[in-house]
């Protein structure tokens, strides 16, 4: 049985139904709702409600589930920033990650799963980082900073795990998201894609105040489809044997929005959600060539198939 921290929500629950459709069987361990989402409807899942911060009550999981595996997707960092509360708030997530890593010891777990992001790679990254202009590769040097602080945390993190992993001999592995998008997400401060679905699906204009940085047609990134997404990470649970300790999970392709516009447009037609011209930074994108090596893994969803995808579950009733 797997355990999934955070298993009931965006990326996590279509993680539990990857991990379903292969046949494993999950418990899904959440801090606030019990309820399951729509994409797990009907699905024969444990739910234990619990906060990883509390060691007991996650540890007493282990009591309950014969568990062995653990994929950690439970939101492990100080966000978002409250002044004044940032010290507790990182006592909080390392704990939580601790708590976590202790589990999996007590429990003799084959593999933990930790969630990181391909934000790792802001601030550059050599051997084929931004600075090259080609794909972002996991044996590249990265900038121990970033401007923002979850990617800043993550690699502390990243770097944590590595630690825990070489002192206790558990298999430890690093998930690098890309940009994620599709049923269940909520806006995105980094990337239009969800904001430019909703407004198409609703018959409105796009909001995007609740981005970092204007939004242009030739702006791109790794995005992937969160059904393609939480397969990926499913896989890496799964595998008999991972030959290393960290893997991008994304398309392996840059998705520019004029892109996304298109695909979008011919799920509804003549949708209102035109971007201004210009754009065209670096494109972040991953290479995948772990992933696929050593899982199999293929995405089975284009940016096309992934909008009409999205904006048939959105129609269907569908708040997010």
């Amino acid at each position: 049985m797997i355990l999934v921290t955070g298993g009931l929500g965006f990326i996590g629950s279509h993680t539990v139904r990857a991990l379903l459709d292969l046949g494993e069987d999950c418990v899904v361990v959440q801090r606030r709702t019990t309820e399951l989402p729509a994409v797990l409807a009907g699905a024969q899942v444990a739910v234990e409600r619990a906060d990883i911060a509390d060691r007991e009550a996650l540890l007493a999981i282990g009591d309950r589930h014969r568990i062995t595996g653990i994929v950690h997707l439970a939101g492990s960092y100080p966000w978002p920033a409250v002044p004044g509360t940032a010290v507790e708030a990182t006592r909080q997530a390392v704990g939580g990650l601790l708590n976590v890593v202790q589990a999996a010891q007590d429990w003799g777990v084959r593999r933990l799963g930790v969630a990181s992001t391909i934000g790792v790679y802001f601030g550059g990254a050599d051997g084929g980082g931004p600075h090259a202009g080609g794909p972002l590769r996991e044996d590249a040097r990265l900038s121990p900073t970033a401007p923002v602080s979850i990617p800043t945390f993550k690699k502390v993190g990243e770097m944590l795990g590595g630690f825990l992993a070489d002192a206790t001999g558990l298999d430890i592995v690093n998930y690098r998201i890309s940009g994620t998008w599709g049923p269940l997400g909520h806006p995105d401060p980094f990337f239009a894609a969800p904001a430019l679905v909703h407004a198409a699906a609703r018959g409105t204009a796009p909001d995007l105040s609740h981005l970092v940085e204007p939004a242009f047609a030739e702006d791109g990134l790794d995005l992937n489809y969160v059904k393609d997404t939480g397969r990926a990470i499913a896989l890496l649970q799964l595998a008999d044997r991972l030959n290393h300790r960290t893997y991008n999970v994304g398309s392996g392709r840059a998705t520019t929005n004029a892109q996304l516009i298109e695909a979008i447009r011919k799920a509804v037609p003549g949708a209102g959600i035109d971007l201004p011209a210009g754009g065209g930074a670096h494109h972040l994108v991953l290479d995948i060539s772990r992933l696929r090596e050593d899982t199999g893994y293929r995405a089975e969803y284009d940016t096309e198939r992934a909008a009409a995808d999205y904006v048939a579950w959105l129609r269907a009733g569908h708040a997010r």
